[in-house]
């Protein structure tokens, strides 16, 4: 590392102000920034000193989506062996997987990487380290067999649209990943949903076994075939037809833990989203009137993408609720809105991702009234102490 750094230090007034490559600082910049600590210190005036940064942020996000992302590659390839009748090893069957989720991530940063370090150069700023963790997340929201040029654009779509037009990281409105997402899914629905599209190859009937359908839960549930849904316990651990990286429970709250203990995440957000959701559920029990609002309230919290959504997805600190009542109400308005959708929608099964992208719009309006709140109370209180 020293020999790198040391080459670092004697290219670096090359692409300095001045320098021969000085238009390129910012590519540079972030290049440097991503292997070694930035050497900027404070000088004067009183600043905030704290030993975590952006980077470090992004990173630790990275680690607690790993075990959603290790597990979403070998489910890629044992959801496979199921459709062809096949019984492979675990690392066959986590191979399969890997190589198909390879070039879903490659694509994802290659895409949405070039764009921030385009718009970067040209405004003359640093690069951020927004997308690390965006570019991960779309590969893992996605089904396995989407093309890779479907991909490309709704990845180019969300960080133009939903994130570089408004400024870069931490002025954007809409979680990026999501716009993504959603971009997929109304420009191209036939990629997104249906049965075909969650088992590799199964949509091209590459050796298929009779009688697999690939149906995720929630279409079976959407359809009313309560037989046809896989147990509970299949759900929670993610033995299940689905995107790459929603299927687990089990690894989205090993991922879970470790936002909360490191402090990256919110749990008052994760808490609230999985507490609306559950409220949502036992009133469609209260008042069932079909056999989907018969499915256990606590049911629909491994099913589909909620557990994730409520981990990874409502917790961006950039589009959720910052004041920390308002993120009490904001996962809870999120957690009952996935299920509103879910369950009385039927052209859109799974309602986590409009639920979240909906009250990234309203978060800012929550803060403000919680704000004003506090602000009255305070004044309440202040005019009792006069008047006494």
């Amino acid at each position: 590392m020293k020999a790198l750094r040391n080459y670092i230090d004697k290219i670096k007034p090359h692409f300095q102000k001045g320098g021969r490559f000085g238009m390129f600082h910012s590519t540079f910049d972030a290049f440097e920034t991503f292997l070694f600590v930035p050497d900027t210190v404070t000088t004067k005036g009183s600043h905030i000193r704290d030993a975590i940064d952006l980077k470090r942020t992004m990173s630790m996000v990275i680690i607690a989506l790993m075990p959603a992302m290790l597990f979403g590659m070998w489910n890629v390839g044992y959801q496979y062996t199921l459709s062809i009748g096949a019984s492979w090893s675990f690392w066959q069957t986590f191979w399969f997987g890997f190589l198909k989720v390879l070039p879903l991530i490659v694509v994802s940063y290659g895409v949405g990487l070039s764009i921030e370090f385009a718009f970067a150069q040209v405004r003359g700023h640093e690069v951020n380290e927004g997308f690390l963790v965006s570019g991960l997340l779309i590969p893992l929201i996605m089904p396995v067999d989407v093309p890779l040029w479907m991909l490309a654009i709704a990845v180019a779509f969300a960080v133009v649209i939903g994130k570089e037009v408004f400024g870069g990281t931490g002025y954007n409105v809409f979680n990026p990943a999501l716009l993504a997402r959603a971009f997929m899914f109304f420009a191209y629905p036939s990629h997104m949903s249906g049965d075909k599209v969650w088992i590799a190859g199964l949509a091209k009937g590459q050796g298929v076994i009779d009688g697999f359908s690939g149906a995720t839960p929630l279409a079976n549930a959407a359809a009313y075939q309560m037989d046809k849904m896989p147990s509970a316990y299949d759900m929670f651990m993610g033995f299940i037809p689905g995107s790459v990286g929603e299927t687990s429970t089990l690894a989205i709250l090993i991922g879970a833990s470790i936002l909360i203990i490191t402090g990256i995440g919110s749990w008052k957000i994760m808490v609230s989203v999985f507490g609306g959701g559950l409220a949502a559920g036992l009133l469609f029990n209260a008042f069932a009137v079909n056999p989907y609002m018969q499915i256990p309230a606590w049911q629909h919290l491994i099913m589909g993408g909620f557990a994730f959504g409520a981990v990874f997805m409502a917790t961006d600190p950039v589009t959720a609720s910052h004041t920390e009542k308002g993120k009490w109400i904001y996962g809870f308005l999120v957690g009952f809105l996935a299920l509103l959708v879910r369950v009385l929608n039927p052209a859109y099964p799974e309602g986590m991702m409009l639920a979240i992208l909906l009250m990234n719009v309203f978060a800012p309006l929550i803060d403000f009234y919680v704000v004003e709140a506090n602000i009255r109370r305070r004044m309440n209180r202040t005019k009792k102490v006069v008047n006494s």
